[in-house]
C-alpha cells in the first residue's frame, strides 16, 4: 500500500478544475444562482417553464446588441448612441412595412441600412480621425434622435400581420427573436475564438500600437464593429417595432444604451478594453432579465427597479476591475 507524497502538490479532478476556473473568469455566475434561488422561494414561479420563456425573449434584444457591442469594447471603443439608433431602425422599418406595404424582408434591410449608416459615421470619426468614441457616441445618441424626431414626428403603428411575424413567430416552438440572439451569440463567440480578427480585437484593447507595429488594421477591424453594432441596435429596434406594433421617435429605446453597457460590464468586459468574453455577456444579459423580471414579480415599484439597474452598473464596473484579465 502507497501513500501520496506530501510534498507533492494535490491534482484536481479535470472537470472540477475547469468548473472552478469558470466560475473564476465569471465571478457574476454565483450571483445569477443566487438570485434564481431567492426569487424562486420568494415568487414560487419564477422557474415556471412560461415565465422563463418570457425572460428569454425580452432578454434577447439586449442580447442582440450586447454581443457586437462587447466586441467594440473589447477593442478600445465605446458605443452610446445604440439607444436612439435602435429607435432609427425600428421607425424606419415600421415605416416601410405600415406606410409603404413594403414586405418584411425589404422593412429589416431598410432599418440594417440606418443602423449600418450611424455606425459607419461613428467608426469613421473614431477610428480614422482619432476623435473620443464617448463624445463621439453621446453626440450621436443626441443627433440621431434629434433625426428619427425630424423624420417621424408622429408615432407609427399598424405595421401589418407580415411584420408582425418578425418578433411574434416561433421557430420549433422557440420565439424568433430568442433563435436571432442566439445566433449572435454563437457567431460572436466564434469569432473570438476561430478568426484572426477576433485574436486582433483583443491586441487592440491591450495595446493599439503594439497592435499597429504586428501590422494589424487597427482601424479597419474597430470600424467594421461599430457598423456591426448600429446594424444589431437597427435589428434589435425592429424586432420591438414588430412586438409592440408601434414605434415613437421620442421613447423608443430611451436609455438603452445604459442597459446594454450594464450587461456588457456585468459579463466582465474590461471598459479599458482588452478583456472580456460572449460566456459573460450572455450572464450579464440573463442576470438584468432575470433581476427585472423577479422584483416584477414582487411587484416592487418602478423606481426600486431602476435603482437596482445602476446598482448593477456599478456592480458591473467593480467586476470588470477586480475580476482576473481572461483574455477570452
Amino acid at each position: 500500500m502507497t501513500t501520496a507524497d506530501p510534498a507533492l502538490p494535490r491534482r484536481s479532478h479535470p472537470i472540477t478544475a475547469g468548473g472552478l476556473a469558470t466560475v473564476r473568469r465569471n465571478p457574476l455566475l454565483v450571483v445569477l444562482v443566487a438570485m434564481v434561488l431567492v426569487f424562486q422561494l420568494t415568487t414560487g414561479s419564477f422557474l415556471d417553464p412560461a415565465n422563463l420563456s418570457g425572460i428569454a425573449t425580452d432578454a434577447a434584444t439586449l442580447a442582440i446588441v450586447a454581443v457586437p457591442l462587447a466586441l467594440l469594447v473589447i477593442s478600445g471603443y465605446l458605443d452610446l448612441s445604440v439607444g436612439s439608433t435602435l429607435a432609427l431602425g425600428g421607425l424606419v422599418a415600421g415605416w416601410l412595412a405600415g406606410q409603404h406595404h413594403q414586405s418584411p424582408a425589404v422593412a429589416l434591410l431598410g432599418a440594417l441600412a440606418a443602423g449600418a449608416l450611424v455606425g459607419a459615421v461613428n467608426g469613421v470619426l473614431c477610428c480614422y480621425f482619432g476623435l473620443s468614441a464617448f463624445i463621439v457616441t453621446l453626440g450621436m445618441l443626441t443627433a440621431v434622435r434629434g433625426l428619427a424626431q425630424q423624420l417621424f414626428p408622429l408615432p407609427l403603428s399598424g405595421f401589418g400581420s407580415g411584420f408582425a411575424w418578425i418578433g411574434g413567430a416561433r421557430l420549433a416552438g422557440v420565439a424568433a427573436p430568442v433563435v436571432i440572439a442566439a445566433l449572435v451569440l454563437a457567431a460572436g463567440a466564434l469569432f473570438l475564438a476561430l478568426t484572426p480578427a477576433g485574436r486582433h480585437v483583443f491586441a487592440i484593447g491591450v495595446n493599439r500600437e503594439a497592435a499597429h507595429l504586428s501590422g494589424i488594421h487597427i482601424r479597419r477591424t474597430p470600424f467594421a464593429l461599430f457598423v456591426a453594432t448600429g446594424m444589431a441596435a437597427a435589428l434589435a429596434g425592429a424586432i420591438k417595432a414588430s412586438v409592440l406594433d408601434s414605434a415613437v421617435a421620442g421613447t423608443s429605446g430611451a436609455g438603452f444604451e445604459l442597459t446594454v453597457l450594464t450587461a456588457v460590464l456585468l459579463g466582465g468586459v474590461a471598459l479599458t478594453g482588452g478583456s472580456g468574453s460572449v460566456l459573460g455577456v450572455l450572464l450579464g444579459v440573463l442576470f438584468l432579465g432575470g433581476l427585472q423580471n423577479g422584483l416584477t414579480l414582487l411587484n416592487v415599484p418602478t423606481f426600486w427597479q431602476q435603482m437596482a439597474q445602476g446598482t448593477a452598473l456599478v456592480a458591473g464596473a467593480a467586476l470588470a476591475y477586480f475580476a482576473p484579465r481572461t483574455g477570452r
